[in-house]
């Protein structure tokens, strides 16, 4: 990390390791993204926020054991810019990732009938009580829910000694053997004036022999 004061031009200079390693448990199979539409992306990253959304979310997700996998605005994702007037939000996304199986009324939030409602601007179906109002107000018909399955193995490749096998000299292949090229010349060349000809014979005729008095 480099900075610098723009007063005097001091420099000062931080090295800062980050440790990115895998989750004891693997990537969670079960993960939900839910749509916070009164919430700023920046209002959603203090511990004590994220803390309250875990609370809200375990009680509609009926599992205590969730994590939360990724926070992105929703104007990274297509949305509008919110008009600047008091409590419009931008809206945020919030990706969360459990070992426990989606509820019951996450299910339903997510059925072809909820979407069928969505798609006519109405709500979706009764999925459960409400944890969340009145510090998130949750757009339901943005609820996407995710399983996802393990990937099977593939055998990687098998690295031999790096030594070609005794198998006698190498055997360059044989040359390919001559072709003629005089037919295919001919035909590119002649067919061509031979259609120009025959062109050249009809404009003639038409323009000179069809003439009135002849």
């Amino acid at each position: 990390v480099l900075a610098y004061n723009r007063q005097t031009y001091q420099t000062a200079a931080q090295l800062l390791t980050i440790a990115i390693i895998p989750a004891p448990g693997g990537e969670p199979p079960y993960q939900g993204e839910f749509l916070v539409g009164n919430r700023n992306v920046e209002e959603m990253l203090p511990g004590e926020v994220q803390e309250m959304f875990l609370q809200a979310v375990a009680r509609v997700w009926e599992q205590d054991e969730l994590h939360i996998i990724n926070i992105s605005s929703a104007l990274h994702r297509g949305a509008r810019v919110p008009l600047p007037i008091e409590g419009r939000k931008e809206g945020v996304y919030v990706k969360l990732g459990s070992h426990g199986a989606f509820s019951p009324c996450l299910a339903s939030a997510t059925s072809p009938q909820s979407r069928l409602r969505c798609s006519l601007g109405q709500q979706p179906l009764d999925h459960c009580y409400n944890t969340f109002a009145p510090h998130f107000s949750i757009h339901w018909c943005n609820l996407t829910l995710l399983q996802l399955w393990p990937s099977p193995t593939v055998p990687g490749p098998r690295w031999g000694s790096g030594v070609l096998e005794d198998g006698g000299d190498f055997q360059p292949p044989s040359e390919a053997p001559p072709q003629d090229l005089l037919p295919g010349f001919l035909v590119t060349l002649l067919v061509p004036l031979l259609v120009a000809a025959l062109l050249c014979l009809l404009l003639g005729y038409l323009m000179c022999c069809r003439r009135e008095g002849v």
